[in-house]
């Protein structure tokens, strides 16, 4: 500019034109860039929050950059789906848990309706009074077990049931749970076989194990065909006390057993109107809050083998002693 001798002023507006130029060209970028990066995902977010707190869990966003080059808008984006897929799937639960439990109370509610008509429209012989008359009363049972087992399992879930903890005798406590099926037993002619120490001492609820004794022996009982055989095994193992109950009963299917701890699972059609398909569940979640662990092994045609092991007495303090001492 000095060799062609531009005027001052051209020299001077110049330099300032084209900083000036340079400077808008960065913001406009710097605008655009900040408007892809945050900007349009923040505003597709708000929407996709949006949706979600209106009830639709099928949200999905994808992440603005490649699984190794995240930044944290990225790990923002990739918890939000996360989020939103738990949030369906206690939505699905939800929804099975009512229709199951809807469906479950319908059925003992029509055999009451039904049978209290027939009473009620009277001409029934004596005999036919009473046989309606303890339809009514097993189907009243059953729906008072049913609501019983859904808040058990709920206040178990909720851990608003606190577990008394201690020391007692296994042994003598499934001894006592058979005895009450001894009526059971004798009536369908089951063989029943026991191999019990004399004494076994655990650490757990001991109210709470006794639901978990009974729906086992109750369901070997139930699935087992008369004059066929249960057996009763307790053995302590590596400060573990194992109890298995073993039926020879129809089986299990890898598709039935895979599901047996669901809650209203009932594998067994043909014995659905003996029960709720709660008690297993119920029975698992006792187990996982006593910390200890529950088996099944089974074989379409040859029964099935329910494995308890619960923490021994004194098991955790000896442990202790064993890693100080060694």
């Amino acid at each position: 500019m000095n060799t062609a001798e531009w005027n001052d002023l051209i020299k001077t507006l110049l330099p300032i034109l084209y900083w000036g130029l340079i400077a808008i060209g960065l913001t406009l970028f710097t605008r655009r860039k900040m408007k892809e990066t945050y900007d349009v995902p923040l505003q597709q977010f708000a929407r996709a929050t949006g949706s979600v707190a209106k009830g639709d869990f099928s949200v999905y966003m994808p992440t603005l950059h490649t699984s190794d080059k995240l930044d944290y808008l990225d790990v923002m984006i990739l918890d939000f789906n996360k989020m939103v897929e738990e949030l369906g799937s206690i939505e699905t639960l939800k929804s099975d848990f009512v229709s199951n439990v809807s469906h479950e109370m319908k059925t003992p509610i029509a055999v009451i309706k039904n049978y209290a008509e027939l009473i009620r429209n009277g001409n029934l012989e004596e005999a036919e009074s009473a046989e309606y008359a303890q339809a009514i009363i097993d189907a009243s049972v059953r729906l008072s077990d049913l609501i019983s087992n859904i808040l058990k399992l709920n206040k178990l879930e909720n851990q608003s049931i606190n577990p008394e903890i201690k020391e007692y005798d296994v042994c003598r406590q499934v001894c006592e749970c058979i005895l009450q099926f001894e009526g059971g037993w004798e009536e369908r002619k089951i063989e029943l076989t026991t191999e019990l120490e004399e004494s076994a001492n655990v650490i757990a609820d001991e109210n709470l194990m006794e639901l978990v004794w009974n729906n086992l022996l109750s369901n070997a009982l139930k699935f087992t065909e008369p004059e066929g055989t249960v057996r009763v095994k307790q053995w302590t193992q590596d400060q573990k006390v194992r109890v298995s109950i073993t039926d020879s009963g129809c089986g299990m299917s890898p598709t039935v057993k895979a599901h047996i701890f669901d809650k209203f699972y009932q594998g067994d059609p043909s014995h659905s109107k003996e029960g709720n398909g709660l008690g297993l569940a119920l029975a698992k979640r006792v187990i996982d809050l006593m910390e200890g662990e529950i088996l099944v092994t089974s074989e379409e045609g040859k029964g099935s083998t329910f494995t308890v092991t619960l923490p021994a007495a004194g098991a955790k303090e000896k442990m202790e002693s064993e890693r100080i001492n060694g």
